[in-house]
């Protein structure tokens, strides 16, 4: 193929760039090293291949070494070095995260999602991002699609902006060939061959882990591996050869506006610096003068000079990137450090929803179990928003969810909207950063709590942190739910409570209802919040079957109804007494049953009062320590075992608030502190907690 000689010029200035910040950074070690970074040494001539190539409506997820994807689709070595100092104009992060952690929203630049250090983990947001544009693709949706590039059919709109005639809009996902290793990456090659996704993977191989090298850790490389997946096209290449490297780019990315499919180049090339500032290459390298002799700079002075270009020429353009980066690292040197308040911004999104509004309970409205008021919900806002799609497990026509609670939803609003999923939870969770990136509104479920554990990782590096980390510019805007808890001898993986550890998870909204009305609302709440909410749902309050829980059913509320985050009720309200022992009792989900159910058969409702906190985060405080502050004794009941928990630090900072109101320590109750529920239902009793244990668990307390 015949490049330009412009495209060359440019090519070349960006590897110039390129490795004069690395040669820059080497002669100051000892002031750029106060913070981690990496750079692309070696591996310049493919990312520069790949980042000349994108455009505006295009997305693509770099990884720590690309610093030169990042110059090649416009940005300013000062940029870059910006967020090497964490200074507080670091244009992606604010002086928050690491060198080449980009999160990018220009208009005229490629968008960059935010993504993590954890290797291979942005597979899956990637992948997302693809699956977003395939369903925007699907019919020309939205009025909005052109602000996207999201255009059904470009040749019919000769009237919308040029730039996206022909030019669908793919995603690039940047990968090294270490990672390629990881479960998740599996996913997300899984899902863009399942549904056919607009998405290139380039994986940069340079032989290495950290110091384990490919011969100890991979059994093939990047692209033998991706032929295992039927329909992603893998090809590999020399990664530092310019001519090959954009000419394949080049080809990929034309077949996948074209003909909307995944490909994968691997690109072989040398690791030229150290795998990370604090891990040098002389530490372990044994490999390194091998390396050097594939070094890609010589090779693209070599030809460019069979390619029309002088001597002084080259010379002159490598001068000018010496001046520039030189000068750029002067500046961002003393640029304004963040001050102590900029730690405290950018951790949500601002919502809409701060006021309970809407019919709670419309008159002559029926009751209805807590199923329907979550059925009802989504239905409702599928109705009225295509942005909104619902996947999962078995959420599809077929069965509708193992609760029933997405039934119908798929013959309503079709195929492309509700969707089941491969067992891929890490890929349903973390899907949604790319989803929510390009403007959709995704509603995901986990099919029971005790499967949350593989999506972990994305919940915690990809979803909650990226608003964060991002300095606001990709808030994550999803709905988890979460069936939940102990209910008809499920046992030990189907039984589970696990708020404490994803309350642990900070840059999350995190609700628990107890009743069909608070369900609604929240997750109509939740589905207008533009950050990440998991909503908790207890299986034995689904149906109102376990003994004591009709309080569960409702009337429904009126679709205009919403139920803000941090409000907790009052459900059962006292006044002070002086005369009479008194005991506010703080809950949620199943918890709430159980202390309505003791009070009521203690016949003390006069002296109890119950507080349902709905939401976990953000968390009423002010309506918990205002009601302990009043009743003078206090107890806290959880379902999950109690040890080390959300509710054990609940009662820890009621203590320390409310200490000089107290008449007995703060109480928590909770399942017994056992690995796991037994199937059997006497162990299954005998484990979890229940209206004669809260009763007990009261009487001790009024009796200190």
């Amino acid at each position: 193929m015949k490049i330009s000689k412009d495209i060359l010029k440019k090519a070349f200035r960006h590897l110039c760039t390129a490795k004069a910040m690395t040669e820059l950074y080497e002669e100051n070690f000892k002031v750029v090293s106060k913070y981690v970074h990496a750079t692309s040494r070696g591996h310049e001539v493919i990312q520069t291949a790949v980042g000349m190539q994108l455009l505006p409506q295009d997305y693509v997820f770099p990884y720590y070494r690309d610093d030169s994807i990042l110059l090649s689709i416009g940005m300013e070595p000062k940029d870059l070095m910006l967020q090497l100092f964490a200074k507080k104009d670091d244009p992606f992060s604010g002086g928050r995260t690491y060198y080449s952690h980009p999160s990018l929203r220009d208009d005229d630049k490629p968008k960059v999602p935010h993504q993590s250090s954890a290797t291979g983990m942005q597979a899956i947001p990637a992948t997302g991002v693809a699956m977003g544009m395939h369903y925007r693709e699907s019919g020309n949706l939205f009025e909005e699609d052109e602000k996207y590039g999201f255009l059904a059919n470009p040749s019919n709109n000769k009237d919308k902006d040029s730039r996206l005639h022909g030019n669908m809009p793919v995603v690039v996902c940047s990968l090294g060939d270490a990672c390629v290793t990881e479960g998740e990456v599996a996913e997300a090659f899984q899902m863009a061959v399942l549904k056919k996704l607009p998405i290139l993977y380039v994986v940069q191989d340079n032989g290495w882990d950290i110091s384990a090298n490919e011969k100890e850790t991979r059994a093939q490389n990047a692209a033998e591996y991706a032929r295992g997946f039927n329909g992603l096209e893998a090809i590999s290449i020399d990664g530092t050869n310019f001519e090959e490297s954009y000419s394949t780019v080049k080809n990929a990315i034309e077949t996948i506006r074209e003909e909307r499919r995944p490909m994968l180049i691997h690109a072989k090339v040398p690791l030229l610096n150290h795998h990370t500032s604090g891990v040098r290459m002389e530490f372990y390298r044994d490999d390194l003068e091998e390396a050097k002799t594939r070094d890609p700079f010589p090779k693209m002075k070599k030809y460019l000079a069979e390619n029309g270009f002088t001597e002084d020429e080259l010379e002159a353009i490598e001068a000018l990137a010496r001046v520039k980066v030189n000068e750029d690292y002067l500046e961002a040197e003393k640029a304004e450090d963040p001050s102590p308040e900029d730690l405290f911004t950018h951790d949500f999104a601002p919502t809409t929803i701060t006021e309970e509004k809407g019919e709670r309970s419309p008159e002559g409205g029926e009751k209805v179990v807590m199923v329907d008021c979550a059925l009802h919900a989504i239905e409702e806002i599928m109705q009225n928003d295509k942005t909104s799609l619902l996947y999962g497990q078995d959420v599809g026509g077929r069965l509708g969810g193992v609760f029933r609670e997405a039934a119908t939803l798929a013959q309503k609003f079709g195929d492309n909207r509700v969707f089941n999923t491969p067992i891929q939870e890490a890929f349903i969770i973390g899907s949604t950063v790319g989803m929510s990136a390009v403007g959709l509104k995704p509603i995901v479920e986990v099919q029971f709590a005790d499967y949350i554990w593989p999506g972990l990782n994305q919940l915690f590096t990809e979803v909650s942190r990226s608003c964060y980390l991002s300095n606001g510019k990709w808030p994550v805007s999803m709905v988890l739910r979460v069936p939940i808890g102990a209910y008809g001898s499920g046992g030990p993986y189907h039984s589970s409570s696990v708020e404490s550890v994803v309350t642990n998870i900070r840059g999350l909204k995190i609700a628990y209802p107890s009743n069909g009305a608070d369900l609604k609302g929240l997750l109509k709440a939740a589905y207008h919040d533009p950050n990440p909410v998991v909503i908790f749902e207890h299986k034995g309050l689904y149906w109102s079957k376990v003994p004591g829980t009709k309080g569960a059913t409702s009337i429904e509320p009126a679709e205009d109804y919403v139920l803000p985050f941090g409000k907790a009720w009052v459900l059962q309200e006292i006044w002070k007494q002086e005369e009479k022992e008194t005991i506010a009792i703080v809950t949620y989900g199943m918890g709430v049953h159980w202390a309505m159910n003791a009070s009521e058969e203690l016949g003390m409702q006069d002296q109890i009062e119950v507080i349902d906190l709905r939401t976990l985060a953000p968390l009423d405080e002010e309506t918990v320590m205002k009601s302990v502050k009043k009743c003078g004794k206090c107890l806290v009941v959880t379902e999950e075992p109690s040890n080390n928990t959300f509710a054990r630090a609940l009662s820890g900072k009621i203590q320390e608030e409310c200490f000089k109101y107290l008449d007995a320590p703060v109480m928590t109750i909770g399942s017994e502190n056992m690995p796991a529920i037994p199937l059997n239902s006497t162990l299954e009793e005998t484990m979890i907690p229940s209206t004669a244990k809260v009763k007990k668990k009261i009487e001790e307390l009024l009796a200190y």
